[in-house]
């Protein structure tokens, strides 16, 4: 099936707002301000005419339907960027993530990636079937990726290799597949020493809660009541609650430098650490 060609202000709408506006106000300027200005200043009658029709006729009114059109772009970016906030932070597990569409589950990866504070470009040119939906840019680096919202199959090899290929095709330093589910053993084997990440599920959801902003409050906790007796019982340990999502926490020790620390009782899903005092 032959690929759809993608409009210049369909471009134009997935890319950051402020650039829309950039572009009209430079078609507008160019326009109907520099370019008959100059042309009004020429001896020749043709360009002087031409200043005139820049100034108040035709011509000015295609400018201006260009210049708007990139105002409008830039509108239609700026509604989708505030949709795509507020499906961030409504995800709250991996099967949420999983009742997405698969538009909106690149929507998704691409604005969890933008809060990293990566310049996100959203291609679409992946669909529901393949290629790179995303483009990443930061500190002039550029990555590739492409997001498999495959709910029971789970991502292999033949993936991997198709996005390691494109990697010089698109001038990129790495490659990223983030996938709902899991991938296979050979998959994984493939990307060692590549510059190939895997993002599962797991990986996902720690990440969009590592950027959403309206994690919970760490729920009180209130002392327990105790029935007077012969002799008072012993304290027990305060209660720790993680600060990112309200769970118990657990003891653990750090296997580089062997110091203990509290960490979420639900890791790897959420990853809220307490400084054990």
């Amino acid at each position: 099936m032959p690929r759809r060609q993608t409009h210049f202000l369909e471009v134009l709408a997935k890319l950051p707002w402020p650039i829309g506006v950039a572009f009209g106000g430079l078609i507008w300027l160019g326009g109907l301000v520099i370019a008959p200005a100059v042309l009004a200043g020429s001896k020749s009658p043709v360009f002087s005419a031409l200043a005139t029709q820049l100034q108040t006729g035709t011509i000015s009114l295609v400018v201006w339907a260009f210049a708007g059109a990139c105002w409008i772009a830039a509108l239609i970016s700026f509604l989708g960027q505030g949709k795509r906030r507020r499906t961030l932070e409504a995800q709250k597990s991996l099967a949420d993530i999983k009742a997405l569409s698969w538009r909106e589950f690149e929507q998704l990866v691409g604005e969890a990636f933008r809060r990293q504070g990566f310049m996100v470009t959203e291609t679409g040119q992946g669909g529901a079937d393949g290629g790179v939906d995303l483009l990443l840019q930061r500190d002039g680096k550029k990555r590739i990726v492409q997001c498999k919202q495959w709910k029971q199959q789970k991502v292999g090899v033949n993936i991997v290799r198709e996005q390691f290929g494109l990697l010089t095709h698109h001038a990129a330093e790495r490659a990223i597949i983030v996938s709902v589910g899991e991938f296979t053993p050979e998959a994984r084997r493939f990307v060692e020493g590549k510059p190939i990440d895997l993002i599962s599920g797991a990986d996902l959801v720690a990440l969009i809660q590592s950027v959403q902003t309206n994690v919970p409050a760490p729920a009180p906790v209130e002392p327990a009541l105790s029935l007077p007796s012969e002799s008072p019982p012993a304290p027990e340990p305060a209660v720790q609650v993680c600060p990112r999502c309200g769970s118990a926490m657990v003891e653990r020790t750090a296997r580089s430098s062997g110091s203990k620390f509290w960490g979420c009782s639900t890791f790897p899903a959420c990853r809220g650490t307490r400084a054990l005092v």
